[in-house]
C-alpha cells in the first residue's frame, strides 16, 4: 500500500472522528436544562440569582405588572381587581411615575403593592454599583413621595442582572424579583394566547409577569382570575409569597426555598 493511500485513509478517519465528536457536543447542548441566567452548567455556585418563584404548600400565585409605558389600560385592570377583591404588585419606573403621578397614587390607593423597576429602565447587569444605587434610590424616593410605601421589591428591566445588582439591592433592603411565568402580553398576543400561556404554566408559588398597558392584558385577566379561583388558587401580591426568615435561593431554578 502506498504512502499516499495511507494518508487518504487517515484523513478520512480523522474527518469522521471530528464529525462524531461535534455531533456529541451538539446533542449534549440541546439536552441541557434551561437555567436562570446567572447559573453555570459547570457548577459555578458563586453566581447569585434573583427570586423566580417561591416554595409553598399553599395554592397561592402572585400577579405582577411592570409599568414603563402608557397607562390607558391600567384603570380597567384596577376595576377588575376591585371586582374580584384581588391585590397585586405593580413594578413602576421613575419616569413613568413622573408622567403619571395620579395613576401611581390611584394604584396605591386601591391597595396594591408598589415595587421598584428602576429610574431609567436600563440594563442593570451592565451598571456599576454607584449607578445601581442611584437607579434604585431615585425610584424608591419617588414611590415614597407619591404613595407613602417603602418599596422592598426590585425587578430589573429586561430581567437583566448581575452579582453586583443583587448584592447592592440586598444591601438597600430589597429582594430582586423575576418571574417563572411570562404572559408575553408585551408582544400583543391575543387574550386567548395570554390566557393559555399563563394557565398552562402557573403552579403554587408562581410569579406571573404582566404589563400594565398590554394591548390584550385586561381582556385575558378576568378569565384567568375566574379559572384560577375555581382551581382553589389565591392571587396575592409578590411580598405575600416570600419566605420571611430562614430561606435560600435554589441556584438551578431560582426558587426561594425554606432552609
Amino acid at each position: 500500500m502506498s504512502f499516499k493511500r495511507i494518508n487518504i485513509k487517515t484523513s478520512a478517519l480523522f474527518t469522521w472522528f471530528v464529525c462524531i465528536i461535534t455531533f456529541i457536543f451538539v446533542l449534549m447542548a440541546c439536552c441541557l436544562p434551561v437555567l436562570p441566567k446567572s447559573v453555570s452548567v459547570f457548577g459555578n455556585v458563586d453566581r447569585l440569582v434573583p427570586i423566580y418563584r417561591v416554595q409553598t404548600d399553599k395554592k397561592q400565585v402572585a400577579f405582577s405588572f411592570d409599568a414603563a409605558w402608557g397607562s390607558d389600560v391600567t384603570p380597567r385592570l384596577l376595576e377588575i381587581f376591585k371586582k374580584h377583591d384581588i391585590k397585586t404588585t405593580f413594578f413602576l419606573v421613575n419616569f413613568w411615575m413622573e408622567k403619571y403621578p395620579d395613576m401611581t397614587k390611584k394604584i396605591a390607593e386601591n391597595g396594591h403593592e408598589i415595587g421598584n423597576h428602576s429610574a431609567t429602565h436600563p440594563n442593570m447587569g451592565d451598571l456599576a454599583k454607584n449607578e445601581i444605587v442611584k437607579e434604585i434610590k431615585t425610584t424608591h424616593d419617588k414611590i415614597k413621595e407619591l404613595t407613602g410605601q417603602e418599596a422592598k421589591l426590585f425587578r430589573p428591566p429586561f430581567g437583566d442582572y448581575s452579582n453586583t445588582l443583587i448584592t447592592t439591592a440586598n444591601e438597600l433592603g430589597y429582594h430582586v424579583i423575576q418571574w417563572d411565568v411570562d404572559s408575553l402580553d408585551w408582544k400583543d398576543l391575543s387574550a386567548k394566547a395570554i390566557y393559555d400561556r399563563v394557565i398552562e404554566r402557573v403552579k403554587p408559588g408562581s410569579i406571573v409577569l404582566f404589563h400594565n398597558n398590554g394591548k390584550f392584558t385586561a381582556e385575558a385577566l378576568e378569565p384567568l382570575i375566574i379559572e384560577l379561583k375555581s382551581r382553589g388558587f389565591e392571587i396575592v401580591p409578590v411580598s405575600h409569597l416570600l419566605i420571611k426568615d430562614g430561606f435560600y435561593i435554589d441556584k438551578s431554578t431560582g426558587e426561594m426555598r425554606k432552609k
